[in-house]
């Protein structure tokens, strides 16, 4: 009976008695995540204008050098002029003629269809920039440009270059219907292609009607 006394006492003990448990490891909370770094803030419409401006001076005064021209300095009086006027003054005539008749020359168009191209898309202002994104006297589209191999598309002497061998382009397209290569190069090939003629947009009609009245001057 003694035995079974000390067995059943210790059964009741090990019942009784909480098992030992594991405390876990404090949970030490990580350390607060780094905030990104700033990322460079992307250049707006106005920095565009203004390097496009920039390079728009530094051709033109390059031109103006080598015809023997003059262009006076800019200085940080104009710009309150500047914020008043256009923001890309026109080329120099004296500057534009000499690129017109060297580009007409070379790709065998007519200067005087080059020059009224140039009048109908920028005014002569090299550094313009439409809102399709169109660059240059010539308004030339940036995968337009690439494909011509333009190096800078606000270069006078390139952008004229590119844009009379596109419209060379078009012209031989179209065997030689000045209409649609006017349309073309104003709206596209494709939207010309598809339309069968000129397309019945008003700004397409408009700039080719334009155009053509320049030239009947």
């Amino acid at each position: 009976m003694t035995w079974v006394w000390i067995l059943l006492a210790s059964s009741a003990i090990a019942q009784t008695t909480p098992a030992t448990q594991t405390t876990p490891a404090a949970q030490v909370p990580p350390p607060p995540a780094k905030p990104p770094p700033h990322a460079a803030t992307a250049p707006g419409p106005a920095d565009l204008m203004r390097a496009a401006i920039d390079k728009q001076r530094a051709a033109a005064r390059k031109q103006a050098q080598s015809l023997g021209a003059w262009i006076p300095p800019w200085s940080p009086e104009m710009q309150v002029e500047e914020a008043q006027a256009p923001p890309c003054e026109p080329i120099a005539d004296e500057v534009v003629t000499p690129l017109i008749d060297g580009a007409a020359k070379a790709q065998d168009v007519q200067a005087q269809l080059l020059r009224a191209v140039i009048e109908q898309e920028s005014a002569f202002r090299p550094c313009a920039i439409s809102v399709k994104g169109a660059q240059g006297l010539m308004q030339l589209m940036p995968d337009t440009a690439q494909q011509l191999a333009v190096h800078d598309v606000f270069d006078p002497k390139e952008n004229i270059e590119a844009g009379a061998k596109y419209l060379k382009q078009l012209l031989d397209k179209y065997k030689g219907d000045l209409k649609l290569a006017l349309g073309a190069y104003n709206s596209g090939p494709t939207t010309v292609d598809q339309a069968g003629g000129i397309p019945d947009i008003p700004e397409t009609r408009d700039y080719v009607d334009s155009i053509l009245k320049k030239l009947a001057q």
